[in-house]
């Protein structure tokens, strides 16, 4: 008698690494993955070690160091004195304007146009198909170069503004310019508590919210859904008013007054004005009470040398050293702006001495260089410290009361004219033609190729669709609106995310019409300055790739809530 056992199991050995078709594949995909790992240290590596070789150890210090340019398009305070990181900022902040405003105009033109392309008339179909093959066979660079010289060719020069025998006037009731200068349109300013007005419309967006989510559970379960337009319109408008007639009560008591500098003991605006002749009126930008303190010197014909635009802070950070005359600041707050004009003064006079005894005491400590020079550096430079502070404390300032208070909660400040020197608008906001040729240009640009994925989307939509809503009596446009539109974005996002990525990558072509995006800053005029090629060109790659995973992971979330619901 026998007994059957199973046969014993081969152990492994590593010729099946190569010879067994269970594991050939896995080898040859570690091989190649040890390999491209040791080509990238290889890369590296030689890297590293030619930059050590030439000097340039791989470094971001640059970033904290001044940037010395400026930047003529921005969305936050700068200047030539701020680090290149906050010029990088800058940067990025109008790469990021130029990618939200190009998209917006690109979709609207694209869908307006894909759907005129599919027009029963002859004539507008074949408009659509002209602009189509005109736009998208065209360089975006030439296009850019073109609406350029187009605006700066054909508008005005703001002379043709000045004067009672002005050629041009301001347009739409004299609240814009159009210029070869640029657009300069009318600037909200708002005032104290402005912060409440945006609570109050993130409350009423998500009450709007809540209404709809309402109607729709009451139309899922009953089939009728009941009318939120007044209700939606009535949460958007009645809050927002109340908070907007309640702050205006307050800020409207709250009183202003002026701060001069350079004469001391004076009493008021009058006398002020007398003793100094053509005041240079320090404008902050953007502050309410500081634009209503400029129409009160209008008013009054107080005669002044020129408006200084600054940021907030950063007019009293002029005031301080020097390069104006007034500033408006409320009446409570003198006394505290008095004590933080002689600190700002005392910085601004003092920040340069001490890096340079910073640098002497470190020179001192590691006993290389000059040790007597620096020892005498550090002598004259706490000499000159303490000078400062006496200057800076006795600085002649004069709180000059007035009758004016801060204002609406909400301030409109128009664009004009200046009535002498060289002509320029002062006030408002200023577009500028760079901006304005990048925004058109990429919109047509991308809109014929979005116009021709709205095409392609609404034939995918089965003629069947409209009929069927014609049936039951709907109109062209509300079946285009309510049944095909819809069912095509199926299948116009996915492609339409791509060329959102497009449009902000072309943006980087800003930097041939003067627009400082992040590569005019970052990778154009920082680069050259310090000359850290590899740094720059690094960061600026990231900031593209993160700008766009984020416009991708946005799209695609969008994507995902329009894709059909199975129950």
């Amino acid at each position: 008698m026998t007994t059957l056992t199973d046969p014993p199991r081969e152990g492994f050995r590593l010729s099946q690494l190569i010879y067994d078709t269970r594991y050939r594949s896995m080898t040859i995909q570690v091989v190649a993955l040890i390999g491209f790992l040791v080509l990238i240290g290889w890369l590296i590596s030689n890297t590293a070690q030619n930059l050590a070789d030439l000097g340039k150890e791989p470094s971001f210090r640059f970033l904290s160091e001044p940037a010395g340019y400026d930047i003529n398009q921005r969305l936050i305070d700068y200047n030539n004195q701020h680090s290149h990181f906050r010029a990088a900022v800058t940067g990025v902040l109008n790469t990021l304007l130029v990618a939200v405003l190009g998209c917006i105009a690109a979709t609207i033109l694209g869908v307006l146009i894909g759907v005129l392309r599919l027009s029963k008339n002859w004539l507008v179909s074949r408009l659509m198909a002209v602009y189509v093959e005109i736009f998208r066979n065209v360089p975006v660079l030439l296009w850019i170069v073109f609406i350029m010289a187009i605006l700066i060719e054909s508008l005005p020069k703001p002379r043709s503004f000045r004067g009672p025998d002005a050629e041009t006037s301001m347009s739409l009731f004299g609240s814009t310019a159009f210029s070869n200068q640029g657009v300069f349109i009318p600037r909200l300013v708002p005032a104290n508590y402005f912060w409440v007005l945006i609570l109050v419309v993130i409350v009423s967006v998500l009450g709007i919210r809540f209404l709809r989510r309402r109607a729709d559970k009451i139309q899922e379960a009953t089939g009728d859904r009941p009318k939120t337009f007044l209700a939606s319109l009535g949460v958007a408008i009645v809050p927002f008013l109340i908070a907007f007639f309640a702050i205006t009560a307050v800020t409207s008591n709250r009183e202003q007054a002026f701060i001069g500098a350079g004469i001391q003991g004076v009493g008021t605006l009058e006398e002020f004005a007398t003793e100094k002749g053509r005041i240079s009126y320090c404008h902050a930008g953007g502050d309410a009470g500081s634009l209503n303190g400029l129409r009160f010197l209008e008013a009054n014909d107080v005669q002044m040398r020129r408006r200084q635009y600054f940021s907030p802070s950063a007019s009293l950070d002029a005031m301080a050293v020097g390069k104006c005359d007034l500033v408006t600041v409320a009446a409570s707050r003198t006394d505290s702006t008095i004590v933080e004009l002689k600190d700002r003064c005392f910085i601004n006079n003092s920040t340069h001495l001490q890096k340079g005894i910073d640098k002497a005491r470190a020179i001192i400590e590691s006993g290389e260089g000059d040790v007597e020079k620096a020892r005498t550096t550090i002598e004259t430079n706490t000499g000159l410290i303490e000078k400062a502070r006496v200057k800076c404390q006795a600085l002649p300032l004069s709180v000059l009361p007035t009758t004016f208070t801060e204002g609406k909660a909400i301030e409109v400040e128009l664009p004009a004219i200046s009535e002498k020197g060289i002509p320029r608008f002062e006030g408002g906001t200023h577009l500028r033609n760079s901006l304005i040729a990048l925004w058109i240009a990429l919109s047509l640009y991308t809109a014929a190729f979005i116009a021709e994925i709205v095409r392609a989307g609404i034939l995918a939509i089965s003629h069947g669709q409209s009929e069927a809503a014609a049936a039951l009596g709907l109109r062209p446009n509300r079946i285009m609106s309510l049944v095909v539109l819809p069912q095509a974005l199926r299948v116009i996002i996915p492609p339409l995310i791509s060329n959102y990525l497009n449009l902000t990558k072309n943006s980087s072509l800003a930097i041939a019409v003067g627009y400082m995006d992040i590569t005019g800053t970052l990778m154009g005029i920082t680069l050259n300055q310090t000359g850290r090629e590899l740094e720059t060109v690094l960061l600026g790659m990231l900031i593209y790739l993160a700008i766009s995973l984020s416009i991708s992971a946005v799209m695609n979330w969008y994507n995902n809530r329009m894709k059909l619901v199975e129950r």
